[in-house]
């Protein structure tokens, strides 16, 4: 393969415009700007949502959490302190049975994590647990 003149001049123009561009560009977006966008920007209330998680994990790899919401549509699952805080989002439709679930989630460190439902009736519900996530058993 030949380099020519025209090709070193392209990449190095592709080169110097993407160092131009702004790092936000890349940046994961933050919790506030997540829930921003999930929600419409609407008022979110209290109640109707249950988010069951450990007040004090052992190994932050593998954190259980469970969220139960009666007459949600989705459930969406933060950890605010993560570099991509969004964790899951679950999506339940007209056949489910309950609008219930769990899984292991992983935490960076010790954070609030927040549990955001859209009900059926297009409102928006959130309920949040405090995790403090120790390195064996050691505190952290």
């Amino acid at each position: 393969m030949q380099f020519t003149r025209r090709d070193a001049l392209i990449m190095s123009l592709g080169a110097a415009a993407a160092s131009v561009l702004p790092v936000q560009a890349f940046a994961a977006a933050s919790a506030e700007e997540i829930l921003a966008e999930f929600t419409g920007g609407a008022a979110v209330g209290e109640g109707g949502l249950t988010l069951t998680a450990p007040e004090i994990a052992e190994n932050g790899n593998t954190v259980p959490i469970a969220v139960d919401a009666p007459g949600a549509v989705s459930v969406m699952i933060l950890a605010t302190k993560n570099p991509s805080p969004l964790v899951v989002t679950f999506n339940f439709g007209p056949m489910a049975g309950s609008q219930s679930a769990s899984t292991r989630i992983r935490l960076a460190g010790t954070q609030d994590v927040v549990a955001v439902a859209k009900m059926s009736d297009g409102s928006f519900v959130q309920a949040s647990q405090a995790v403090k996530v120790t390195i064996g058993g050691c505190g952290g």
